[in-house]
């Protein structure tokens, strides 16, 4: 299930004159993954930008070199 599905699933419910949506766990996880996903590619495309902007330069974009930084991340 994508994001989109998962929001179409939405139900409504009306509890103390207020309408509310109701959405199962399955759904909320998969919106939740969709969401990640969009801002997970919106970072990527601003790096390859950037990148790109400064004639694929890594190190002038500041990227580290993986050797350089794998162990930190262990």
């Amino acid at each position: 299930m994508n994001g989109l599905e998962a929001l179409r699933s939405v139900q409504y419910v009306t509890a103390r004159g207020k309408r509310l949506a109701v959405i199962g766990i399955d759904e909320w996880e998969a919106l939740i993954e969709w969401l990640e996903t969009l801002e997970d590619t919106h970072i990527a495309t601003k790096a390859y930008e950037e990148l790109r902007a400064l004639g694929g330069d890594r190190e002038q974009a500041g990227w580290l070199m993986w050797d350089e930084v794998k162990e930190t991340l262990a």
